[in-house]
């Protein structure tokens, strides 16, 4: 994945976003890191660190000889990761500008390969998948979490008809997946993971599905995605600017409590 196939957005805002994504993803990202057992001394290689958030997390698991491997393809994303870890983690953390999609030099003597959001942004990913297989050393663990924007759309759309007030969920969940077509990349390609993989030898393989509650922190999050793709959303013919605007206001109208999930994350592991 490199810079200019990222469909979010790299900016200071999108770091923020990113943060918030944090904290809905929390629950589900320890999960990961339960599932991948991290040993106190393991070198981890992050695909997509971003902003650091996960990478964070990674750190906490880790002894004071572990190693996390940050690679993302934004230079502003790693310099923000650097930032906020360099305070207690700095010198655990090694930022690495690279295309994940193309496995290199970074992924030597890793012991863990992991990704949290990443695989979905890399077109047709099960090229990288079947790469990391053949590059990764026997023995490697491997473990990734992925959105999924389809899944929900069935339980949404039965809500709909006796819940008009859903519709913005259900416009938001269109928008994102017509996003995503258009850029040829997948908005579900956690739900065909743990199969793919499976199928390229690995061994081990195990899957779950986390679906997030609709709460506060979710809503916010999909009105600043509207906010990062706005003029990509346009310009594509998705959704116009005042459609967005309408869409944000009724996002923050609606009453949190009992609102079905607009997607959830696919907790995949494995073993090389």
């Amino acid at each position: 994945m490199s810079a200019s196939d990222y469909v979010l957005g790299q900016s200071e805002r999108a770091g923020r976003r990113l943060a918030l994504q944090d904290l809905h993803f929390a629950a589900a990202s320890e999960s990961l890191l339960d599932a991948l057992a991290l040993k106190p001394g393991d070198r981890v290689v992050e695909l997509g660190c971003g902003a650091g958030a996960f990478t964070r997390r990674i750190l906490n698991r880790l002894g004071p000889n572990g190693v996390v491997v940050g690679v993302d393809s934004s230079t502003s994303m790693l310099e923000q990761a650097k930032d906020s870890l360099a305070q207690h983690d700095g010198q655990r953390f090694k930022p690495t500008l690279a295309d994940v999609s193309k496995p290199a030099a970074w992924l030597d003597n890793a012991d863990v390969v992991t990704g949290r959001a990443v695989l979905h942004h890399v077109p047709m990913a099960e090229f990288l998948l079947g790469r990391l297989r053949v590059t990764l050393r026997p023995g490697t663990r491997i473990g990734f979490l992925e959105p999924d924007f389809r899944r929900p759309l069935t339980n949404l759309a039965l809500h709909e008809v006796t819940r008009p007030e859903l519709a913005p969920l259900l416009r938001f969940a269109r928008a994102i997946n017509d996003l995503y077509s258009a850029w040829r990349i997948s908005p579900a390609v956690g739900a065909s993971l743990a199969p793919t993989i499976e199928d390229a030898g690995y061994t081990n393989v195990r899957h779950a599905w986390h679906p997030f509650v609709t709460d506060e922190s979710v809503l916010e999050n999909m009105g600043l995605i509207y906010d990062e793709v706005r003029d990509t959303y346009v310009s594509l013919g998705i959704i116009t600017s005042p459609e967005i605007d309408e869409q944000q206001k009724l996002l923050r109208a609606l009453p949190v409590g009992d609102l079905p999930p607009v997607w959830g994350l696919h907790q995949v592991t494995a073993i090389v």
